[in-house]
């Protein structure tokens, strides 16, 4: 295997004088060999992949591959499920090696990667664990801060651990000692959504070049400035966000596919010319001859695009109007509540999302809505004509040990049933992008994309008229995604849909079903945004509501005896004395909790703290949450009295 040249076999002389002479246009002999200088105006790489060369099995997975990142950038890797990302990225975080191609990193830069599996074996607690990933110059403090803030105490056994409890330990392993350069594979897996949205703003605020793959359109679109689109082994890069993304890869296939078309035209008439042509001179028809080979050879060995998968739920008989209803149903484990006195009506058609952190119960609320499970009080029933096909989270489905073929038949043959009818269990494999040759692999061997296809193909199988599809979005990459989005679209059934991906309930569902705290949940129109900003207006009218609550309960009567107007009530009604006490004052108090913040912040900075005073540093650190608490909500309270004071008129 060809040597790779690292940063430690690059003195830094030689990328300082690569770096003076790229701006000149000329080679450098400093410079190692298949190195390309960059152009002045961009700043060096921290991290640098080129012509990056790999093959698994006697497949090409890179095809001269690149990869470059500098101080501060945000890149969104992206590509179809197996085209090599998850690689690139451990070849980036050294823990691959390539065939071939360089691979730099600036001296001293730090580098830390998140995979997609951590491996947790062999520290004693989740603490020791986010420790042993800090050097001995990083802030000890923010090891128990992200676990903290993540919902983690540090003294967990790692062997005990959820799939997103171990996510949270290796997100706060990597985000702890703020490194510069941050390779991340899917690091919204198994995060719930306000998890997902603490991420973001903590990634956004450190200072750290980002390299992010990810199938959660939103967290993309929020964090990336520029894009690498890895495809049939080489990559392409747009400096632009992901928000752009899609639009550019579908101008990037049309003119291949034009340039093809082009190719397939201009054999044609070199074939009719070798037929037909003038004869001339020997040496000349000889070129020609070597022309068309070549041509003739550009054109088979092209790759083109991954095809699609066919994503089509089959449809059983329509159902009643009315597919399920819940009357005051409740659901209790113990004192915990899950449900409380919920009542909903769900119609043939329509698409409902269900919402909530990660152990408020989602899961127990479908299967009280679906019949599975019997709430405590109230009832739940499911309409006339039921089909149901189920797609459920945690691949329970699947038995690692079965093949794809066995899966999908129920060990019956060649034939799966759609719908009833028989199909070949190679052409529906097929439909999903699996090849022949993996009918005969095991659950196991397939990778998570692989086994969330194979867990759909089954689930599609079905005749259905009402889907219920538990964390669907999970390892399934972007195109993938579109088309599961353009099926629930054309589906003439209902769906119930539980998501963390906020963009997909967006484009998908009609209602949500959102957890508001102590088993209590709301039903709100439309997707994830809408209920968001029908959330934010709710807390506006209570506020408004509280302040009229506090204005004298009666409104004097015109001198003519009749009631005043709401208009005219409004006109009177003026900030009460206690409202104009707390305008004057939170700004004091928020002051003075934005200095005790800075104070505990630069306690906690102090080095060696704690190991010399570990209780001293939990101290601090419960201050700094309390204190961090209480200034989130005196800056809200503030600006609800602000908004009403405009209102009022000053």
């Amino acid at each position: 295997m060809p040597a790779i040249r690292t940063a430690t076999s690059w003195p830094a002389s030689s990328i300082a004088t690569v770096w003076r002479n790229s701006a000149l246009g000329r080679a450098c002999p400093l410079a190692p060999r298949g190195f390309i200088p960059y152009p002045r105006a961009m700043a060096p790489p921290l991290l640098l992949l080129q012509d990056t060369r790999l093959t698994f099995g006697g497949t090409p997975l890179l095809e001269g591959a690149e990869l470059s990142v500098s101080a501060g950038e945000r890149v969104g890797l992206v590509g179809r499920n197996g085209s090599g990302k998850s690689t690139l990225l451990k070849i980036a975080a050294g823990l691959v090696q390539a065939d071939s191609g360089p691979r730099f990193v600036q001296p001293g830069a730090t580098v830390r990667y998140l995979p997609q599996e951590p491996d947790l074996s062999g520290f004693r607690t989740t603490l020791d664990y986010v420790e042993a990933g800090m050097g001995p110059g990083d802030a000890e403090y923010r090891a128990i801060y992200l676990l903290n803030e993540l919902g983690l105490t540090g003294e967990e056994d790692p062997a005990n651990l959820s799939g997103g409890e171990a996510r949270r330990a290796a997100l706060a392993r990597v985000l702890a000692p703020e490194p510069d350069i941050l390779l991340l594979d899917e690091p919204t897996n198994h995060l719930d959504l306000p998890a997902i949205e603490w991420l973001e703003a903590e990634i956004a605020s450190l200072r750290s070049a980002l390299v992010l793959i990810s199938h959660d359109r939103r967290f993309l679109q929020d964090l990336t400035r520029a894009t690498v689109w890895l495809d049939r082994g080489r990559t392409r890069r747009m400096e632009r966000g992901f928000a752009f993304f899609e639009e550019w890869r579908d101008q990037v296939l049309e003119e291949e596919e034009r340039d093809q078309q082009k190719l397939a035209r201009k054999i044609v008439a070199e074939e009719h010319w070798m037929r037909y042509g003038v004869t001339a001179r020997r040496k000349r028809n000889m070129r020609r001859v070597g022309e068309l080979a070549d041509l003739r050879a550009r054109f088979r060995d092209h790759r083109g695009a991954v095809g699609t998968i066919s994503v089509t739920a089959t449809e059983a008989d329509v159902s009643g109007k009315l597919v399920m209803e819940a009357e005051h149903i409740s659901k209790s484990y113990g004192d915990r509540v899950i449900v409380r006195d919920l009542s909903i009506r769900i119609q043939r058609g329509d698409r409902i999302g269900i919402v909530g952190p990660n152990g408020a119960g989602k899961t127990t609320l479908l299967k009280m809505l679906t019949g599975e499970l019997a709430p405590d009080s109230g009832k739940a029933k499911l309409g006339t004509n039921i089909e149901m096909a189920t797609l459920d989270q945690r691949r329970a489905a699947l038995d690692p040990n079965r093949t794809v073929r066995d899966t999908l038949t129920d060990g019956r043959g060649d034939q799966v049933f759609v719908g009833g009818n028989p199909r070949h269990v190679i052409g529906y494999m097929k439909d999903f992008l699996f090849t022949p040759e993996q009918a005969g692999t095991a659950v196991s061997r397939l990778s998570g994309g692989e086994r969330g296809r194979l867990l759909l193909a089954c689930a599609l199988a079905q005749a259905s008229n009402l889907m219920v599809l538990d964390e669907p979005t999970n390892d399934l990459d972007l195109e993938t995604l579109d088309l599961l989005e353009e099926m629930i679209d054309d589906y003439a059934g209902t769906v119930l849909l539980v998501s963390h991906d906020r963009d997909f309930l967006d484009r998908t569902v009609t209602a949500t079903i959102a957890y508001e705290g102590d088993g209590n949940w709301n039903v709100y129109a439309g997707g994830y945004s809408d209920m968001v900003a029908q959330r934010g207006h709710g807390v506006k009218a209570r506020a408004a509501a509280a302040a009229a609550a506090a204005a004298p309960a009666a409104v004097k009567s015109s001198a003519a005896g009749s009631p005043a107007s709401p208009a005219a009530a409004a006109s009177k009604r003026k900030l009460s004395f206690k409202e104009k006490h707390a305008l004057e004052q939170l700004p004091k108090r928020m002051s003075q909790l934005e200095s005790d913040i800075k104070r505990l912040n630069n306690t906690l900075h102090t080095p060696n703290f704690y190991t010399r005073d570990p209780a001293g540093f939990q101290k601090a650190t419960a201050e700094l949450t309390k204190a961090q608490a209480a200034l989130a909500k005196a800056e809200e309270e503030w600006l609800e009295l602000e908004m009403l004071r405009e209102e009022l008129g000053g």
